[in-house]
């Protein structure tokens, strides 16, 4: 059994309830436990896992969050550098499951986040697994 944190960019309430349920769900699934952190948005999630991670508390990780597109370039920039952050976490050999959406508008997320529909979260989760999968084989 592995310990997992899902690291959550708390805007969207009901779309991140789905998202985490999902997430959640695949993990017990799995017979993995988990704790959520909440941090104000997709941008500090990778700093958040960074921190987190050098505690050694946690297998894996779970980065949820939606960024919508809206009227500026802002959603550019938090859709591009919250996968960057992502992507360089994983490639230091952290196990994120990559759980942000990034969508044109609201009802394309609540297609995405729903457990019963698409299921982001609990891909993400699995990704997470496979991750941790792969570094314990190979450490």
């Amino acid at each position: 059994m592995a310990r997992f944190l899902i690291v959550e960019a708390r805007f969207y309430d009901h779309l991140n309830d789905m998202l985490v349920a999902g997430a959640g769900a695949e993990l017990k699934r799995n017979g993995h436990d988990y704790d959520v952190m909440t941090v104000p948005g997709a941008l500090e999630i990778p700093g958040a896992i960074a921190t987190v991670a050098e505690s050694g508390r946690y297998d894996g990780f779970v980065a949820i969050g939606v960024v919508i597109r809206g009227e500026t370039y802002h959603f550019e920039i938090v859709a591009g550098e919250s996968a960057r952050g992502v992507m360089a976490l994983t490639m230091d050999g952290i196990a994120v499951g990559n759980g942000i959406l990034t969508v044109e508008n609201e009802a394309q997320a609540i297609v995405r986040a729903d457990p019963a529909q698409k299921d982001k979260g609990g891909e993400a989760a699995k990704a997470a697994m496979v991750l941790l999968d792969i570094a314990q084989q190979y450490r």
